[in-house]
Order: structure tokens, then C-alpha cells, then sequence
């Protein structure tokens, strides 16, 4: 009768076709772009190893401690089993008495519980027992040692002997490994064993030792000359801090764009390889922390993202600070209109479609479009008459590239502008807009610093990413392989390039001159300063630093005023281009189209042959709904070259413009609300992609 019903449970019992996830998972590790620093851990610490990489004397430790007679049982241990049953029925606690692969098939395979139970326990050995004749002995020993919980979060051998001994498994001392087996017993309380816990380990250790002389895995005089190893003290749990806490969630976007689920991340066993640089990363938190004033409100926000632009590779960034918000960082999700940073787009388009730089376009201010409800000023009211497109750059002059816009055609721009990274759906809405030269429209500091990195790279846009490459658990790298758009000609990004250079030279930007090396470069500020801008590059970096607020307000510093592109923005950017840049070699721009290389116009005095602006009253405000007025985007105009090749002031006055008595630009665009991925949604609906 017995052996009937045996049969039949044997017949019904077969063995389990999936593994329990949390049995195999391997942990994957991320790593700064030198492939060998570790930025963060994600999921089980886990990293399986054939068992031929685990050293004979290590197997025959656990083997003597757990399971003597491995190699000849029949996958149970009968008077274990016995002994294990008999304490159920009675009552008792159940005892021990489980072979290695008893169990492995307990933590090894789905759909065995981890209840106290007889119909349990009599699974596990008809499983067991099935799995003895179907595997061989050291497929079992390979799961088993790869599975079994060691202590200090350590699953698997290889990630014990790491975290025990800061070596890895095939380096193990015979104490070290006859220490390993004998924690298997009571992992917690042997991580790390201090008093009486310590004299228990000791002795558990000397009975593993005692055991493999037993077992003739040691000779009397090889038992007898072991030590108890010494243990590294444990490390603390992995935690991110500050700007790493950013870094994980942008490659772990990535990585899910790229068709790796948080799954994969989590157990898939990945060496995944980011294109952060430590040293920038920590270059990039120096110049925000240490150029900003003590006394900067926790509203103003301050965002850095810099990019490789031969690669694309995001290599630094500065999210801001942690506490600030839990939702999004300053770099890759905080979104705030562009102002004047996106004039070189604007440029760019025009170049690339038969204009040049002694191209002359509309400088005065105000200047009436058909499509506009209202003249469109210049800071100040200003008026530069015909000027060129490098004069118009470097004074950062509304006028000329609304002028410029309407010529070049405004469909143009936003094609240079998606093609160098900035995607569409942040340009639609504005790009019929008499004022999208003038930066309406949102971006993040990451897609700006990528967009100006096409200027850089001779007008091909790579683009932007974070992971660099990824290898799997079996060994298998792909590396990242970002697509590469030609956005204008070389000529059209040289001279681009020129345009850009004037600015850091002799217009708004000369607060981020660097004097060891040229430096192209725009401001942004838009209207009432709720975002200011500086972006700029070297041929070999181009860095993007914003300042806004996150409650849509000026931004003001207590002791330096409201904030303009070429102040603090300027000042960050230097600070962290100085250090970037330090010990890189020199490297030249392309030289620019023949345009009269030494031509500066002397701004300091009125066009004599130019009307001056008349004011006009503010025009009567339509019924609500039928537009929303937009901003006047304005940056100030350097009103003559430097004197001399030393230093530019850098504090206050080095971008010092007046506020315009001219009302706000209200254009008759199409109407749009706050709530368009720009500045004045961050603290309601928080934007969740990134560059």
C-alpha cells in the first residue's frame, strides 16, 4: 500500500520547470565612465561563477560542514529526514537534516514553500530525489553554492568572499573558505560577530577544519595550521548621495528606452558603464556650490549639464541639490525657456540657407511684425539700425533675429533646432511665433548643451546619452552607439562658431572668457529674469548653465540683484570650464568665412542716420482668451569692446543691463498656458524626460 501511494506521488511530483527569481538574480553594478569605479549597486548582490572558478578546498568546506556525503547520497538524507518528519508529527521544532540538495531545491525552484510542513517536506524529497538522477552532482553544487545567503546582503559565493574578504572566490585562503561554509549555518548572527557571537563562530569555524580533516580534505598537519582568518569589516549599505541619486535615475531611463526592463537592472547580472566623469561631476557641484552667494534663496534652482561633442557622451552635470525636490533634477528634466541662448539656432538656419555673416538685417527697436499684436522692443529700446549677424550676436539684439527669423523663415529654425537635439514637441507650439528666435520655447540644460556641442562639432549633432555601454552576466558587451545628424554645413557651424566667439570676446558674455583658449558662447535672459542663461564650448566641451526659480519668479540674489545670463550663469560656467579644461590641450575653432576679421562697431553712439525709436502707449488689451501675452526676451548689449586683454570684471557689472520702459512683447501667437513644459509647471506637474 505504501509503495503504491509512493508511486503515485512519485508520478505526480514532477520536477518544478522555473526557478524562484530571487534564487538566481544577479545584481547589476553601474559604473562611472572609467568602467572601474562604482557609481551605484542596483538589486540582489549576486554574481554567479562555474564551479570550476571555486577552489577544491572551498567546495570541500561547505561539503564537510553541510552535507558529508554529498557524492553518495541519493539527493537525501534518510536519517535526517526521519529525524525532520518525526519532529513535526511530535511537535517539536523541526530540526535540520536537509542534503545540499535538498536544499537547493527548497530556495532553487518555484512553487516549494518555505512553510513547516510534512506534505512540504515530502515534495522537497520526491523533488530532491528526481533531481539526483537527472543532474549531476556538480550542476547541483554550482546552483547550490551560487544560491545559498551568506550574510552581509552576500548571495553567492563569489559575492560572500567579496564581501567578507575583499577578494574574490578563486583567491580564497583554505581558513577563509572553511569561514564561509561555516556562516552558512547562521548567516546573521555571523556577518559580523563581536563578544560570545565571535567564541560561537570560532568554534563553528574549527569544526568545518575538523570536519575536512575528517573527511581527508586536509591532512592532520594542514588542519592543524590553520589560523581563523581575519575578517574585513563589513561596508555599509550602498546609498546615493547627492548627485548620484540623479545619475542612477538618467541611466536607468536610458536603459529602459534601450528595451532593458528595471527587471533586467535589478537581477539581469548588467556591467553597465555610464559617460559621468567623477572628477567633472565633482568640478560641476564645486563651480555651482562655491560661485553662488551664501545668501542665494532655496527657490532659485541652478541646473549644468556638459557634453562630449565627438561623442555626445553627457559627461557631467549638477541636478541641483537634493532637498530642493524629490521629482526632478535641474539638468535633464527641469525644462524653462531658452531666451537668447537659442538665437544660434536661429543663426545657424540662416547660414545654412544662403545668408552670411555681413548679411545685414533690421536692428531698430521697436520693430512691428504683421503676425505681432504688439512692436517688439530691444532692451532699452535700443536701436542698432542695419547691422550684420555678428554685430547682432554679439549684442544679443531682439530686433535683428526676429528680422532674421521672418527672412530665413521660421520653419528653417526649427528644423536646425530638432535636428540638434531639441525635441519637437517643445518647438511646435511656438515655432509660428514671431518670437521663437527669441527662445519661447522650453528646453532642459542637458538638450542645450547637446544642441550648442553641433556647433562644436562642425555642425553634427551626436547624440546625447548616458550609458556608454553594457554587459550582460554571460560576458556579452554592446556598446552604445548614439545617431549622428549633419544639422548644417561645416561652414554654417564655423562661422556660427565666429558669431559665438564676439559674444565671450567683446559682447554679454565676457564674464566666461577663459584666457588660455577661445571660447564661443551665448546668454539668455528672458523676460523679468524668470530664466538666465550661459551657454557656451570649446571645441572640445560645450556646458549649458541655467538659473530659474520654481515658483516662476525673478531671479534675484540678495546683495546681487536680479540675474542676467552674463552674471552668475557666466561666473558658474567659467568655474567649471577652468577646471574641465585644465591641462586639455589647446585647441583652435575653424576659421570662419572671409567676413573682415578685426571688425568691431562701435555701439557707444547713435546711428546718426537712423530715426530714433518713438515710444509708442501700450496698446488695449483684447478679450480674454484670445491670446496669452508672451515675454520680451532681452539681454544686455556690451556698449564697446574691451580696452584691454586683461581680465573682465567679473562680478556685477560684468553683464549690467537696464530694465526696458518699453511694456512686455505681446505677440499674436497661438495661445498657450503655464502649464507648457516650461518654468512655470515645475512644482505641479513635474517633467519627467530627460535629455
Amino acid at each position: 500500500m505504501f509503495v503504491g501511494l509512493f508511486a503515485v506521488a512519485w508520478a505526480l511530483t514532477p520536477i518544478p520547470d522555473t526557478t524562484q527569481k530571487q534564487a538566481t538574480a544577479q545584481g547589476s553594478v553601474i559604473y562611472f565612465r572609467d568602467g572601474k569605479t562604482v557609481l551605484a549597486r542596483r538589486g540582489i548582490d549576486r554574481k554567479n561563477v562555474e564551479l570550476a572558478k571555486v577552489p577544491k578546498h572551498v567546495r570541500d568546506a561547505v561539503i564537510a560542514a553541510e552535507n558529508r556525503s554529498f557524492y553518495q547520497d541519493g539527493g537525501v538524507s534518510i536519517k535526517g529526514t526521519a529525524r525532520a518528519v518525526w519532529s513535526t508529527i511530535s511537535g517539536q521544532q523541526l530540526q535540520g537534516g536537509s542534503t545540499i540538495t535538498q536544499q537547493l531545491v527548497r530556495n532553487y525552484y518555484s512553487g516549494l514553500s518555505q512553510e513547516r510542513s510534512v506534505i512540504r517536506k515530502f515534495k522537497e524529497i520526491l523533488i530532491s530525489m528526481k533531481v539526483d538522477q537527472s543532474k549531476s552532482k556538480d550542476w547541483v553544487l554550482e546552483q547550490y553554492l551560487n544560491t545559498i545567503y551568506f550574510g552581509r546582503g552576500a548571495n553567492g559565493v563569489q559575492s560572500a568572499a567579496r564581501a567578507y574578504f575583499g577578494k574574490d572566490v578563486d583567491k580564497l585562503s583554505v581558513a577563509e573558505g572553511a569561514y564561509l561554509a561555516a556562516v552558512i549555518q547562521q548567516p546573521s548572527r555571523f556577518a559580523d560577530p563581536k563578544g560570545s557571537d565571535r567564541e560561537m563562530v570560532q568554534a563553528r569555524w574549527q569544526s568545518v577544519i575538523d570536519a575536512m580533516r575528517q573527511t581527508r580534505a586536509l591532512t592532520p598537519e594542514q588542519a592543524a595550521a590553520q589560523t581563523f582568518p581575519e575578517l574585513r569589516p563589513p561596508k555599509k549599505p550602498f546609498e546615493l548621495k547627492g548627485q548620484a541619486q540623479y545619475m542612477v535615475e538618467q541611466v536607468t531611463a536610458e536603459l529602459n528606452r534601450r528595451g532593458y526592463t528595471d527587471e533586467d537592472i535589478n537581477g539581469g547580472g548588467l556591467k553597465v558603464v555610464t559617460t559621468f566623469d567623477k572628477k567633472l561631476m565633482a568640478a560641476a557641484e564645486r563651480a555651482v556650490r562655491e560661485t553662488l552667494p551664501d545668501a542665494t534663496p532655496s527657490k532659485v534652482r541652478t541646473g549644468l549639464a556638459a557634453v562630449d561633442p565627438s561623442s555626445g557622451e553627457v559627461v557631467a552635470f549638477y541636478g541641483g541639490r537634493p532637498t530642493q525636490s524629490t521629482y526632478y533634477d535641474s539638468a535633464f528634466s527641469a525644462k524653462v525657456m531658452a531666451g537668447s541662448t537659442f538665437k544660434p539656432y536661429t543663426l545657424a538656419a540662416a547660414l545654412e540657407n544662403g545668408f552670411d555673416l555681413s548679411t545685414r538685417v533690421n536692428g531698430n527697436s521697436p520693430m512691428r511684425v504683421a503676425s505681432a499684436s504688439k512692436p517688439i522692443p530691444n532692451d532699452s529700446g535700443r536701436s542698432y539700425g542695419q547691422i550684420d549677424l555678428v554685430s547682432a550676436t554679439q549684442n544679443s539684439v531682439n530686433t535683428a533675429f526676429v528680422d532674421l527669423g521672418q527672412k530665413v523663415g521660421l520653419d528653417k529654425v526649427a528644423k536646425v533646432a530638432e535636428a540638434a537635439g531639441i525635441p519637437a514637441g517643445q518647438l511646435e507650439q511656438h515655432q509660428n511665433a514671431a518670437s521663437f528666435p527669441l527662445g519661447v520655447a522650453s528646453v532642459s540644460a542637458v538638450q542645450n548643451a547637446s544642441g550648442f556641442s553641433t556647433f562644436a562639432n562642425k555642425g553634427v549633432h551626436m547624440e546625447a546619452h548616458v550609458v556608454r555601454s553594457v554587459t550582460n552576466a554571460e560576458g556579452i558587451k554592446k556598446d552604445v552607439k548614439p545617431a549622428s545628424t549633419r544639422v548644417v554645413g561645416e561652414q554654417a557651424a564655423a562661422d556660427a562658431a565666429y558669431a559665438m566667439q564676439q559674444v565671450v570676446q567683446y559682447g554679454t558674455g565676457t564674464a566666461a572668457r577663459l584666457y588660455d583658449r577661445p571660447v564661443a558662447g551665448k546668454t539668455g535672459t528672458t523676460d523679468e529674469s524668470k530664466s538666465v542663461w550661459f551657454n557656451g564650448f570649446t571645441p572640445q566641451l560645450a556646458t549649458a548653465v541655467d538659473m530659474f526659480r520654481d515658483d516662476n519668479a525673478t531671479v534675484t540674489i540678495p546683495g546681487y540683484g536680479t540675474q542676467f545670463g552674463g552674471q552668475l550663469p557666466a561666473q558658474i560656467w567659467r568655474a567649471f570650464m577652468t577646471e574641465a579644461m585644465a591641462g586639455k590641450p589647446v585647441e583652435e575653432f575653424p576659421e570662419p568665412s572671409d567676413y573682415g576679421y578685426g571688425y568691431a562697431p562701435d555701439y557707444s553712439q547713435p546711428d546718426p542716420n537712423q530715426d530714433m525709436p518713438q515710444r509708442e502707449p501700450a496698446p488695449t488689451m483684447p478679450p480674454d482668451g484670445w491670446y496669452t501675452p508672451e515675454p520680451d526676451f532681452t539681454d544686455a548689449p556690451r556698449t564697446a569692446p574691451p580696452t584691454s586683454d586683461g581680465p573682465p570684471d567679473l562680478g556685477r557689472q560684468s553683464e549690467q543691463p537696464q530694465q526696458s520702459d518699453v511694456p512686455p512683447t505681446q505677440l499674436n501667437d497661438p495661445p498657450t498656458t503655464q502649464d507648457d513644459g516650461g518654468v512655470g509647471n515645475i512644482g505641479r506637474n513635474p517633467p519627467t524626460t530627460g535629455g
